[in-house]
């Protein structure tokens, strides 16, 4: 089985209505369907890549490549989990979180994007809610880390519920502008503040935590 020799793929994350896990096939198609149908307005790009200002289905092959890529190049000091989103049995977008040395640094940084028809429904909150519960309840993390663009009302709106904390801006360009990224940061006391969705984190073995760079769950 592919969890034999990939054993966080076991890793489930359920809330209230969603349910996250690293992609198979299928799902990365099914990902790939949503992105191709559009993830954004057209008036406002969110991602320092600017990846979705593509036809539809470079957008969706895009994205079929990057998720691979995210999870064949993880290793236990530098890892990423790009979980897909599921609704009521269908993939509705992606939220990723990332780490290096998580071991020794204890903090790790979440993105997301949900398919136009799906958002304004409360899943950005939500589904940010699951990998928290990860970070924190499953990995014993103290710190998680975020960011959003000037103008990105909804994520911002998404990290101020959660109860992160303005970090800091980055300057980033896209093409010839310059654009102000704002960092957001959740220490375990804000986290535990602003709790408000309850999380089942399972499949978080000993297996799955060495793949994380971890040699047991917290205490």
């Amino acid at each position: 089985m592919l969890t034999d020799y990939l054993p966080h793929y076991r890793i489930r994350l359920r809330t209230e209505r969603l349910e996250l896990r690293l992609p198979d096939l299928d799902d990365l198609v099914a990902l790939a369907d949503q992105a191709a149908g559009g993830v954004h307005g057209p008036d406002f790009m969110p991602f320092v890549v600017p990846w979705t200002d593509a036809e539809p289905v470079e957008r969706g092959r895009a994205t079929i490549l990057w998720q691979l890529r995210a999870i064949a190049s993880s290793t236990p000091e530098n890892w990423a989990m790009p979980f897909v989103v599921v609704h009521d049995g269908q993939v509705i977008g992606m939220q990723e979180v990332t780490a290096r040395e998580f071991k020794v640094t204890r903090e790790a940084t979440t993105g997301s994007w949900l398919g136009l028809p799906h958002h304004g429904q409360g899943f950005g909150t939500e589904m940010r809610a699951a990998v928290l519960a990860l970070i924190f309840d499953g990995l014993g993390g103290d710190y998680a880390l975020s960011a959003s663009f000037d103008g990105n009302g909804p994520s911002a709106g998404v990290s101020r519920k959660l109860g992160y904390q303005a970090d800091g801006i980055e300057h980033k360009t896209l093409g010839d502008v310059r654009r102000i990224d704002r960092r957001w940061r959740l220490d375990r006391a804000g986290w535990e503040a602003h709790r408000t969705h309850e999380v089942a984190v399972e499949g978080l073995d000993a297996a799955a935590l060495a793949m994380l760079g971890l040699d047991a769950p917290p205490a």
